[in-house]
């Protein structure tokens, strides 16, 4: 394959792509990608993260163009798509390629939604160019990755942009030139370091990354020129960010094999990593019952990647226990939790955590898959038991149904926007195809006191 127009060819298709050409089982997974993030930026709303974030921009804001979901504010697109994008993601709750750890909403979305409520569009367009970001996304994640990944990069917010830039150029009606200028623009703005798992920052980066992409799709509309080859040239994305480089990924099969199909969600709030631990511990917690109050030791044995991204020993907040294999297997235990309340400064810091997680330990076996774990646990009594998860509930051979996510949704929603609120929300991003207008799903997020107040 040519390595030399791999932007313009991927531009191309992006300006090209009809909600026709996408087929229906994808379109399906669209909505259901759309819903869970709202779900879970509604959800994180209320985040001090996310106050942190408008306390710090709101005074620099342009016109109030676009709303930030669940809250009353209202700021220029570029910081909108900032916001929302952080507040989707501050949970550790949103969407995820498990092929390449790529969380694809969150820039996209983010990015588009805004977008939207500045320029109306169609809910049936605005789905067509949803997935249109998170194809190209995902698929310049292939490209790169693991290489890119290992060396450092938050692949959510590097290839984000990319998806978050595309969906808004699509919106925008960019031509092939001005959506290859978008990808350069984008490109030249790819940014996320994983030294900032556990911290602000990280969901910081897919907030970044749909601002950016936002801004990229604009200035491009605008006649804002960049290079042409911005992907695959010498010093461009793939050769600097990635020793791995395979344009297959990108190109191959495009239009034909979808990675937005590929989509899955999260049923627990924190690293994807940890999930067969905290299933493993919730089926064992059942089982137990007043038992788990005997346990003397637990012992797991995982992937090394495990504990490459969630090995912190002993995490003091509840942004570094979403990187804690040991705290999450803890409080599964002890409280059977693994949603947004089992990862907060009260749980990180509680004594009878704290004292179970101290019993913790995990040991790296790289025969055992990354989706799976072995778990065994130690009694007073010197009896042992073992727990093996070969894949867990929210995979790709346990992926969650329409009613989990529903679940899910309402249970994060409602304690930041209320019941009534939740409930209208839910039933509009169902039928997000039918919608008119579908800057209503933002404006419907948040509660009539606090829309009053804004206004």
């Amino acid at each position: 394959m040519s390595t030399t127009d791999v932007t313009r060819r991927l531009a191309s298709w992006i300006v090209g792509c009809r909600p026709d050409d996408i087929p229906a089982a994808v379109r399906e997974e669209g909505v259901r990608t759309f819903f869970n993030w709202v779900g879970c930026a509604v959800g994180g709303a209320r985040h001090e993260t996310v106050d942190c974030a408008l306390a710090g921009i709101s005074p620099f804001a342009g016109k109030p163009q676009a709303g930030v979901l669940g809250r009353g504010e209202r700021l220029d697109v570029p910081n909108a798509a900032l916001i929302n994008g952080i507040s989707s993601h501050v949970l550790d709750y949103d969407d995820t390629h498990l092929k390449t750890i790529i969380h694809p909403a969150g820039p996209v979305a983010s990015a588009l939604l805004a977008a939207a409520e500045y320029q109306p569009m169609s809910g049936r367009d605005f789905l067509n160019a949803l997935i249109v970001g998170v194809e190209v996304e995902c698929r310049i994640g292939n490209s790169v990755y693991p290489e890119h990944y290992d060396r450092g990069w938050h692949i959510t917010g590097t290839v984000g942009v990319f998806g978050a830039a595309a969906a808004v150029g699509h919106m925008l009606k960019l031509n092939e030139q001005q959506m290859s200028w978008a990808l350069g623009i984008a490109a030249t703005q790819a940014s996320g370091l994983r030294e900032m798992f556990g911290t602000m920052c990280k969901s910081l980066h897919p907030g970044v990354a749909a601002r950016n992409g936002a801004l990229a799709a604009f200035l491009a509309k605008a006649g804002f020129d960049s290079s042409l080859r911005a992907i695959e040239a010498p010093r461009g994305f793939a050769h600097v960010l990635s020793t791995k480089q395979d344009y297959n990924e990108i190109l191959g099969g495009l239009g034909e094999t979808w990675e937005a199909g590929l989509n899955s969600y999260k049923p627990f709030a924190c690293g994807i990593v940890i999930h067969p631990t905290i299933d493993g511990c919730q089926q064992l917690r059942e089982e137990l019952g007043e038992a788990v109050n005997t346990i003397a030791a637990v012992r797991l044995r995982t992937h090394p990647l495990v504990l490459e991204l969630t090995g912190k020993r002993a995490p003091k907040t509840g942004l570094e226990t979403k990187f804690s294999v040991f705290h999450a297997a803890a409080c599964a235990l002890l409280r059977g939790d693994g949603s947004p309340t089992a990862f907060t400064d009260e749980a990180a810091n509680a004594p009878e955590l704290i004292a179970l997680r101290d019993k913790v330990s995990a040991t790296s076996d790289t025969s055992i898959h990354e989706a799976s774990v072995v778990i065994e646990v130690e009694f007073a009594d010197g009896r042992v038991i073992e727990k093996v998860i070969e894949r867990a509930i929210g995979s790709h051979d346990k992926p969650l149904s329409n009613e989990h996510l529903a679940r899910k949704f309402a249970h994060q929603s409602a304690l930041v926007v209320g019941d009534e609120v939740t409930a209208r929300l839910m039933a509009l991003c169902w039928r997000l195809p039918e919608l008119g207008d579908v800057g209503e799903i933002a404006r419907a997020s948040v509660p009539a006191g606090l829309r009053d107040a804004a206004e």
